[in-house]
């Protein structure tokens, strides 16, 4: 099986952990950033500093560096977002059967658990493979964070997008793309509160398997920058995002014994997983 990768630069705080935890594993990764700096919101990124850290990791000449302009004006941030993905994808596809599209702040625990499902969403002809993601809100100390949960401080796993895909796939939305899925899951049931309770679950892995997605685990100053170039940029401004998070980072005992009588909104819970602050920084 012919394993290909794509990434995405403009948030240094983990491409370094991200890539090296697959880089063994696949043949060539198209590393896709903007030729001015600029994001999906054209707000400046810092490209350079992510730029420096792939250089420094490729010890095996695995990168295939393509800049493109896709800070298209007059587009939604969320489809500058999936123009650029499927650029990155095309690019990817060129020699591979199955192309990995893991975020930057996304990082694998188990490559060997992870790469085995793979194998099975191939056997079984699938077209994507959408693999559990803890999604991990903000760091309480060196080790421990704030992990999204249900109520009564259960797992509760994200599936932003397949996060592999067959080669020459086309993407609908951000990652999202409209072929077959292989679903695993920490649970022999559906553990993510935006799908419904009866969505079919194909294979089961232990969470300390599941993607760690260090979506918000920042330093405030970089928070405040990040809300402003993200694909869903005003819908985090509207929805006082920012505010939450600094809530919760100053707040983590109240933030989690509250969770259970929250009646919207995410709920948290104390977890442990690997510390990378300071890497990208």
């Amino acid at each position: 099986m012919r394993l290909n990768a794509y990434v995405m630069l403009g948030d240094p705080a983990f491409v370094g952990p991200s890539i090296r935890a697959y880089y063994p594993y696949v043949d060539r990764i198209v590393v896709s950033y903007d030729e001015e700096h600029l994001s999906w919101t054209r707000t400046s990124l810092p490209v350079d500093t992510c730029l420096d850290a792939v250089r420094a990791l490729d010890v095996d000449g695995k990168c295939d560096f393509r800049p493109g302009r896709f800070a298209r004006e007059g587009f939604d941030p969320l489809e500058n977002d999936t123009f650029q993905r499927n650029a990155a994808l095309a690019d990817a596809s060129r020699g591979a059967d199955w192309v990995l599209q893991l975020d930057t702040d996304e990082v694998i625990p188990r490559p060997d658990i992870f790469l085995e499902t793979l194998r099975h969403a191939d056997d079984a002809g699938a077209g994507g493979l959408e693999f559990p993601a803890r999604w991990l809100y903000t760091r309480v100390k060196p080790g421990l964070f704030l992990e999204s949960s249900r109520r009564l401080w259960r797992p509760a796993i994200s599936y932003p997008g397949p996060v592999a895909v067959r080669a020459g796939s086309t993407l609908t939305l951000a990652r999202q793309a409209d072929v077959p899925l292989h679903r695993v899951d920490v649970r022999p049931w559906n553990t993510d509160p935006a799908h419904p309770s009866d969505a079919i679950v194909h294979e089961v892995v232990a969470l300390s398997a599941a993607v760690n997605h260090y979506s918000w685990v920042r330093s405030d100053d970089f928070i405040r920058r990040k809300v402003g170039w993200a694909g869903h940029a005003a819908e985090l401004a509207e929805g006082g995002d920012y505010r939450k998070w600094r809530s919760a980072t100053e707040h983590p005992l109240r933030t989690v014994l509250t969770g259970p009588f929250r009646t919207g909104g995410r709920r948290f819970r104390f977890a442990r997983a690997a510390d990378f602050m300071g890497e990208g920084r």
